[in-house]
């Protein structure tokens, strides 16, 4: 047992002595530095000394994580979120090729995200929610090969949903809710094999789910479905009791129309169901009431037959920083 703590505290040692004693890569040093040229003294007052991975007594730029890979220390994670940083998304962090986290999230950036972000290969998590970030959303992002989540919500982008997303094998998390997109979801997307949540609500969308579905097997993972607030029309599609693992549908405040098909209700795990303030007619079949996992199922603002009663109490989903742990 001693030989075996010798030996751990030998292998933490040699760690450590490695991070102390390595350079860091100067392509990463001087991205730093550009980007703490870029963001000015008030952001960044705890960025001191020229390297971002620390140089002898000064410790680690906040917000940055360094990594040894052979003789070099090489950025890994960059999160510098609700400080207040104003202007433009800062290019120079598409020099940062190791990133696997890139956390901008809650500033103040303006303008488009620069098509150079598609050189980020390692990148697993994007966050830049909560900025002010416009244009389109760049194509380029699909070729983030190893991203798993994906955080544009409440900007102000426009365009449309471009359909490159559809290139990411390993998406888990899609949150493009609160901006100015237009157009159709893209199909193609349902092709994500590993895709769990898929928030487009508060946009401009047009579209049917039917069209959203329309490929064998579309979201085999997909638990939480959120196209509220958009402009989707149509009828609620009984193939969408395919998507089994679904848990909450929300479709308030659309264009939707019809029956609520009775396939539905044997939605194994379907837990939140919103239909309200759409154009549904006839009655909610029987078999909602009997849902053994269903909480919750809102019904106002429809034309629904006298009768139709919702499940349990209304709430509304606010968004809060406990959605986004990862």
């Amino acid at each position: 047992m001693a030989s075996r703590c010798e030996l751990l505290l030998i292998c933490i040692f040699s760690l450590f002595f490695a991070l102390a004693h390595s350079k860091t890569l100067k392509r990463d040093v001087k991205a730093l530095n550009e980007i703490k040229a870029s963001l000015g003294w008030r952001v960044v007052y705890s960025w001191v000394g020229d390297d971002p991975c620390g140089d002898g007594d000064l410790p680690p730029w906040s917000g940055v994580t360094c990594s040894t890979q052979g003789d070099y220390r090489v950025v890994t994670e960059l999160e510098v979120y609700a400080v207040s940083i104003v202007g433009p998304f800062p290019i120079a962090v598409t020099n940062l090729l190791d990133l696997t986290r890139l956390d901008l999230h809650n500033n103040k950036l303006t303008g488009p995200i620069p098509p150079q972000i598609g050189r980020l290969k390692r990148l697993k998590v994007l966050n830049l929610r909560w900025n002010k970030l416009q244009d389109v959303i760049p194509p380029e992002i699909g070729e983030l090969k190893r991203l798993t989540h994906l955080y544009l919500s409440f900007n102000s982008f426009k365009g449309e949903i471009p359909k490159e997303l559809a290139l990411l094998p390993e998406l888990r998390y899609l949150y493009l809710q609160e901006n100015r997109l237009i157009g159709r979801i893209p199909a193609e997307l349902g092709t994500l094999q590993s895709l769990r949540h898929l928030d487009v609500g508060n946009n401009h969308l047009v579209g049917t789910i039917r069209e959203l579905i329309r490929f064998d097997g579309s979201f085999p993972s997909l638990r939480n479905l959120y196209l509220n607030n958009n402009y989707l029309s149509g009828g609620i599609p009984a193939q969408l009791s395919n998507l089994t693992n679904l848990e909450i549908v929300y479709l308030s405040y659309n264009k939707f129309i019809g029956n609520i098909p009775f396939a539905i209700a044997h939605i194994p795990k379907l837990t939140y169901l919103y239909l309200d303030h759409n154009q549904f007619t006839g009655r909610i079949p029987d078999a909602f009431y009997k849902h053994p996992f269903l909480k919750e199922m809102y019904v106002e603002g429809n034309m629904f037959k006298t009768g139709v009663n919702p499940i349990g109490t209304h709430k509304v989903l606010e968004v809060s920083d406990s959605d986004f742990v990862v």
